[in-house]
């Protein structure tokens, strides 16, 4: 049964009673990861004035870049919604702005993966040696390919 004939049936909403319930679900999902990334990206963009910054290797340093610029890239896609919304307000564009926000949420969550992996990159590197930094970030490549795409993909094929 495709799924504007089931929501209709099942849960009794109109097309655009689903929009708004998507478009609130999607809300509150991002509300939970907004702030974790803010704090994430606030925290990155102190590192290079502290006094050890000077001593990362140049492979720490390419670490640092490319998770401080991930996460700036997550934090600007899952805030977009928000000023979206302000701009299509009253604009009758919900469609446009629930299929929006998800795509920009789908990319921000990648781009948050890669930003917590160069942190734990980063820190591992630093508190034991460079191999378990990169060995602890491929396990949590892992952890997050499995938890936040494999596993959740397993259900949706069903």
């Amino acid at each position: 049964m495709p799924n504007e004939e089931w929501n209709r049936q099942v849960r009794h909403e109109t097309p655009v009673q689903r929009l708004d319930r998507n478009w609130s679900s999607l809300l509150q999902e991002l509300r939970v990861v907004q702030t974790g990334v803010q704090l994430l990206t606030g925290f990155l963009l102190t590192l290079p004035f502290q006094s050890r910054f000077d001593a990362l290797t140049d492979f720490q340093r390419g670490v640092y870049l490319v998770t401080v610029l991930a996460s700036i890239a997550a934090t600007i896609l899952l805030v977009a919604p928000v000023g979206m919304h302000r701009l299509l307000f009253r604009q009758r564009r919900l469609p446009e702005l629930v299929n929006t926000a998800h795509r920009f949420a789908m990319a921000g969550l990648l781009l948050l993966g890669v930003a917590m992996t160069g942190v734990v990159v980063l820190v591992v590197g630093l508190v034991v040696n460079t191999a378990a930094g990169i060995a602890a970030g491929v396990v949590t490549v892992v952890l997050f390919l499995t938890l936040w795409v494999a596993y959740p993909w397993r259900y949706r094929r069903r």
